[in-house]
């Protein structure tokens, strides 16, 4: 696998877990300079959020933390998420994945942030850690 550039962003994130059937959030989509992402499926609707977008839901789970691989990334290439996931994997750290159309990003648990930044480090990638805001 070739040396990925992993950008560390700032902020924190709230993965949220609402009814199948309730509307997204008002506002939600609104929100630009940050990852949002929502998920339907026929059990959930999933809602990644920055923390500080109030959302009212059935369970939410605070202090992630974005990790995005710099791209855009071509359809073709392979092996992208497992490089990333085995070796945070390897050092013990829990994620949550999503992929865009333009690339991958990870969540990983604030306490967990400096062993998965040493361990993809270790793996040979570059990673970018932007100061908080």
């Amino acid at each position: 696998m070739k040396r990925l550039i992993v950008d560390v962003l700032p902020g924190e994130y709230a993965v949220s877990r609402l009814a199948a059937d309730a509307p997204v959030p008002s506002g939600l989509l609104d929100l630009t300079g940050v990852l949002v992402s929502v998920i339907r499926t026929p059990a959930e609707l999933s809602v990644v959020a920055p923390t500080s977008f109030a959302l009212d839901a059935d369970v939410v789970e605070k202090g992630w933390r974005l990790l995005t691989v710099r791209g855009p990334l071509e359809f073709t290439l392979t092996g992208i998420m497992a490089a990333l996931t085995g070796e945070l994997a390897a050092a013990g750290v829990s994620l949550f994945a999503l992929s865009t159309y333009d690339t991958d990003h990870l969540l990983v648990k604030q306490t967990d942030l400096g062993r998965a930044v040493v361990a993809l480090r270790a793996a040979g990638h570059e990673l970018v850690v932007a100061p908080e805001a």
